[in-house]
């Protein structure tokens, strides 16, 4: 019976996860807007040079109007999404106009035809009052007669003379006209029904700008596009949008009647749910009372048997017997590790599908934690699929064992490499790009982005050609709706971001820090006891790099055997990533850029190293709260 309810908590858990869309732009090409490409451009706009211009990067004397969406169509609600981009706005006058605008359209067609000036391309006199199911953002740079000034952000939905909801950015200090880049981050609650808006200039603390309450299902089609539009007026101005993410989880249709009538909802709680739960529990007695246990488990495996063949790449079901004589019942000749939750035992499947050699990692059954990162394991690395991944090729729930089995690493794992055995520049430089690599999979190219949340180097495991292979995911999340994960503080002190420790947060930018701390272990061949040591590694390469002897801190086992542009290239990628402030660390997307491409520009560091830790904490409220703390 246990392994039944299983079976079905990991069925649904499974089908909740592929509930998620993601695309992502960190620069913009002329492809972009071309057929077949991902946006459909219209009017004035212009993909070219990394950006994207809504209007004219040129003076013109006539009006212009712009708009782009994101080619597929979106499924708006019920769900929850968060969206980030950075735009740059620019003029050569003090008297310009009009400003641009984040849309849900309710079609994929062109802004109406008179959506010049201070209509931004969203509506025109035609299309006021409603008749256009859509929403939008705007960032108004021009002040007309019902509006407050001419830098503020608006909500608009049939009107853009009467917003539902306005505040000016003077109250922040933010210059929409300044030419700095901005970036914005726009969030919806889908249970909540509430609109965030966060804005900052780029490199500074986001602010949580402006709230709204928003039924969306009364607002835009269920399916709608999203993208931007500009426009000027009289005077001439520039509109840029400079990188842009959105991601999108749908939520049960349940959720669309959530808090109409609470003291229904009270009731249901109160009555129904503890009599549907008291009459589950008498009948799953009467169940374990009707059957005996073997019939129960071979039907619980049957359909396990049956889940797993109905996804496509599943991993397979094994028995323990099998598992049992593959590993020698599990004997200390054959272990190969002991970790928090579990042991990993070396085997060898005969009559296989899969590889001979294999490793099988056996979980305290009688743990909880243990049990959910038996959970996380399956519904996370058993979906993806990524050259630089410890591939799970199998699950075992029998004889109230839990059981996973990946693919054998017969190098064992990078921290045995780390001033201990040696490793070659090349090969070092090697795992590092493939950690990179698989880390930007997880982040924003596959289908639901994850949060490894245990970046080190005893869970990179490398191949017979020592390859990197990103492993343990016991500790993995999907990302929810906000762009991060709220959780216990969970990871390796020495590896978790300062951030984390603060807010619980798991982030991206989280598996951002712990990656550059594996890049200086990898490179100076030594082990980091975290920032509390006397000397820490990070450290030793920031006064290195400050001296400007990068060098000097190169593993002398390689007894100067190593591309010296490779190795500062990777010391400035490894500091950079472990910055304070999660806001100012690269993507993952910059960093294998820099790994693959010697021509590819490095991110600029401070002259010297920063110690100022800058947090953005959750609030209940529209007030923004944001704290600064001291490293």
């Amino acid at each position: 019976m246990l392994t039944l309810l299983l079976v079905l908590l990991i069925h649904q858990t499974c089908l909740n996860l592929v509930e998620a869309k993601n695309f992502s732009f960190s620069s913009f090409d002329s492809a972009s807007c071309e057929s077949g490409g991902n946006l459909i451009c219209w009017g004035s706009v212009k993909a070219a040079n990394g950006s994207l211009s809504i209007t004219s990067d040129q003076p013109k004397e006539t009006s212009e109007v712009g708009r782009v969406l994101f080619r597929y169509p979106m499924p708006v609600w019920p769900a929850s999404f968060s969206t980030s981009f950075t735009i740059r706005i620019t003029s050569n006058s003090t008297v310009s106009g009009d400003g641009m605008a984040f849309i849900i359209a309710q079609d994929n067609k062109p802004s109406p035809p008179e959506s010049y000036g201070s209509f931004i391309g969203i509506m025109d006199p035609s299309t006021e009052g409603g008749l256009l199911k859509q929403l939008a953002v705007e960032l108004d740079t021009y002040k007309n007669p019902r509006e407050i000034d001419n830098n503020h952000i608006a909500i608009d939905s049939t009107s853009v003379d009467y917003p539902v909801a306005v505040r000016s950015l003077s109250d922040i200090g933010i210059n929409l006209k300044s030419g700095r880049n901005i970036k914005v981050k726009i969030e919806y609650d889908g249970r909540g029904k509430i609109l965030h808006i966060y804005v900052a200039y780029a490199g500074e603390c986001m602010v949580d700008f402006l709230s709204h309450r928003i039924i969306m299902q009364d607002t835009v089609p269920q399916q709608a596009y999203v993208g931007f539009t500009g426009s000027t007026g009289h005077f001439w101005e520039v509109h840029q949008v400079l990188d842009w993410n959105f991601t999108l989880y749908e939520l049960p249709k349940e959720s669309l009647s959530q808090g109409v009538n609470r003291n229904h909802s009270r009731m249901v709680l109160q009555v129904v749910v503890p009599t549907v739960v008291v009459s589950l529990v008498v009948v799953l007695l009467l169940l374990a009372v009707a059957h005996r246990r073997r019939k129960v488990r071979l039907e619980g495996r049957y359909d396990i048997e049956m889940l797993t063949k109905s996804a496509a790449n599943a991993p397979k079901l094994f028995t323990y017997k099998q598992l049992s004589r593959a590993t020698r019942n599990f004997s200390k000749e054959n272990l190969l590790g002991t970790g928090g939750f579990g042991s990993v035992y070396k085997g060898v499947l005969s009559n296989s599908d899969f590889p001979t050699t294999i490793a099988v990692k056996r979980i305290n059954a009688t743990s909880t934690q243990g049990e959910k990162e038996y959970l996380a394991e399956i519904c996370t690395i058993g979906r993806l699929r990524h050259k630089n991944l410890v591939q799970l090729q199998g699950w075992c729930h029998d004889r109230e064992q839990l059981l996973l089995v990946y693919e054998y690493m017969p190098n064992g794992s990078l921290d045995q490499y780390i001033g201990k055995n040696f490793l070659d520049w090349k090969s070092r430089y090697k795992i590092l790009s493939g950690l990179a690599s698989v880390l930007l999979y997880l982040h924003e190219e596959c289908d639901n982005p994850v949060v490894h949340r245990d970046v080190k180097p005893n869970n990179v495991m490398l191949d017979s050609d020592y390859n990197a292979h990103l492993g343990d995911f016991g500790l993995a999340r999907l990302l929810q709706n906000n762009a991060f994960v709220t959780t216990m503080v969970a990871g390796t002190i020495g590896y978790l971001a300062p951030e984390v420790s603060f807010t619980g947060r798991a982030t991206p930018e989280s598996d951002v820090y712990s990656f550059g701390m594996v890049v200086l272990e990898v490179v100076c061949g030594r082990r980091s006891k975290g920032l509390m040591e006397e000397f820490s590694l990070v450290d030793c390469v920031w006064n290195s790099y400050e001296k400007g002897s990068l060098l000097s801190c190169v593993d002398h086992k390689l007894r100067g055997e190593f591309d010296e542009e490779q190795v500062k290239r990777s010391l400035i990628v490894g500091i950079a990533c472990l910055h304070p402030d999660q806001m100012l660390r690269p993507r993952m997307r910059k960093v294998v850029q820099i790994f693959l491409n010697p021509d590819e520009p490095l991110m600029k560091l401070p002259e010297s190293r920063p110690m100022e830790l800058c947090l953005s904490l959750p609030s209940s409220s529209p007030t923004n709260t944001t704290t600064e703390l001291d490293a």
